[in-house]
Parts: C-alpha cells; structure tokens; sequence
C-alpha cells in the first residue's frame, strides 16, 4: 500500500471530475459530492464540514518548527508527509 498522500493526488482529479457541471451552491452540495467520490480501483471519499474559526495570521516560532515531528513521504516530500504526535 502506498504511503499516505500519494493517493491524495488521484483523489483530487476524481472528485473534480465527479462534480464537473455540477452547482456548487452549498458547503452541503460540495461535502456531499466529495463524499459520494469513488474511483475504479476502490478508493472512496470521506468527507465533512468542521465549522469552527480558525484564526488566521498566527505566527510558528523557529523553535516551535523543529518540535514537529514530520515523516517526510517519498515521492514528493514538501507535500507528502505525516504530522507524529509530540
């Protein structure tokens, strides 16, 4: 099995074809359809709306980025990775 992140890629082409036409008029519509998203070989979506605010403009120290625990991915590593619990 893949590592986590390359299937990522796939994914995003096949939710976008599975919308194609669609209105995308509602945060409801867009998780729905990117809920239902299947491909051939068996890989599904799961998707959900978190509501929360999140806010923007926070600044990570120096200190705080080397205290991430990253697993750097293969293929593509500046985009595929894993957070690690601390």
């Amino acid at each position: 099995m893949p590592p986590n992140g390359i299937r990522e890629h796939r994914l995003f082409s096949e939710i976008s074809k599975h919308w194609a036409g669609q209105p995308l008029d509602s945060y409801e519509t867009i998780v729905r359809l990117i809920s239902e998203t299947t491909t051939q070989t068996g890989l599904e979506v799961n998707g959900y709306l978190i509501t929360k605010h999140y806010e923007t403009g926070q600044k990570v120290s120096a200190r705080q980025m080397e205290e991430i625990l990253l697993q750097e991915h293969p293929i593509l590593p500046e985009w595929n990775y894993t957070l690690l619990p601390n």
